[in-house]
């Protein structure tokens, strides 16, 4: 079996607000058919790793009593606390530590997410912890969702292309391990999760359009792991000129059209395990 790749713990260092504002939240809808299918009591326990911000602890915070936001980077965790204070939320509790190394008592959760960032774990090792946690027909669900960069469309190109050469001019180009997602195509997720003796309960997809203005995708760009403020630092300014420059005559009335796709893949513990 493929080993994992290793990422750098800090890869996420300065990104939290950038994160929190310019990510794209989950569609209500996709939240909605992820509550239907995993059908928590109410009274049980949320676990969302490698939360960010709570792009899905939040929307899913009403369906269970207590939710654990767990993350490596300080920044993340500092920053839903302050969400949770703001909004008068009292039952989301943060932790800052690897999800390989989190202290989670046999049978804890109901629902166990980690969005966009299954990849980035010890996928063999958290899959097994995972299936330790969840009680009895309790589900984890590996949500996702597109990149602006990564598409069909000229001005996507154009942007993957700029970011590239930018990534190359500060050194950034190694901060993502290159052949970074070879163990997933080696070793599907599907197949790491089944082995641990999850039942997979199927891909389920959404989409929707976003009008992006180039200002924004500045701001999602900082939110990632190879330009983020930190690497971008004093050339922060210069990367947003030649941004606009070559971003502004793809721009129909100043918004760039995305057709975002997001998805969740669901597996369920078995309720006589």
């Amino acid at each position: 079996m493929s080993g994992e790749v290793e990422f750098d713990p800090d890869l996420y260092r300065g990104t939290a607000g950038h994160y929190d504002r310019f990510r794209l939240p989950y569609p209500d809808a996709m939240i909605a058919d992820l509550v239907r299918r995993a059908a928590p009591s109410g009274r049980g326990r949320l676990l969302d790793l490698a939360c960010g911000t709570g792009q899905l602890a939040f929307p899913l915070r009403g369906w269970f009593a207590e939710v654990w936001a767990v993350d490596t980077e300080p920044g993340m965790t500092e920053l839903v606390r302050a969400k949770a204070t703001a909004a008068d939320v009292h039952h989301i509790r943060t932790v800052t530590a690897r999800a390989e190394d989190l202290p989670v008592r046999p049978v804890s959760f109901e629902l166990i997410v980690i969005g966009n960032a299954f990849h980035r774990l010890h996928r063999n090792q958290i899959a097994q912890l995972a299936y330790s946690w969840l009680k009895p027909g309790g589900c984890l669900a590996l949500c996702w969702s597109t990149s602006p960069w990564a598409g069909p469309q000229d001005w996507q190109r154009t942007l993957d292309s700029l970011l590239q050469k930018w990534r190359n001019e500060l050194g950034a180009s190694g901060r993502v391990p290159p052949g970074w997602d070879r163990p997933r195509q080696q070793d599907p997720d599907h197949d790491v999760l089944s082995r641990v003796g999850f039942e997979l309960a199927g891909r389920h997809e959404f989409s929707g359009d976003h009008p992006w203005t180039i200002s924004e995708l500045a701001g999602h760009i900082r939110s990632t792991s190879f330009l983020s403020p930190p690497v971008l630092a004093d050339r922060a300014d210069e990367f947003d000129a030649d941004l606009a420059t070559e971003l502004g005559p793809h721009a129909a009335d100043r918004r760039l059209s995305e057709t975002v796709s997001f998805a969740y893949e669901l597996a369920r513990k078995p309720t006589c395990a």
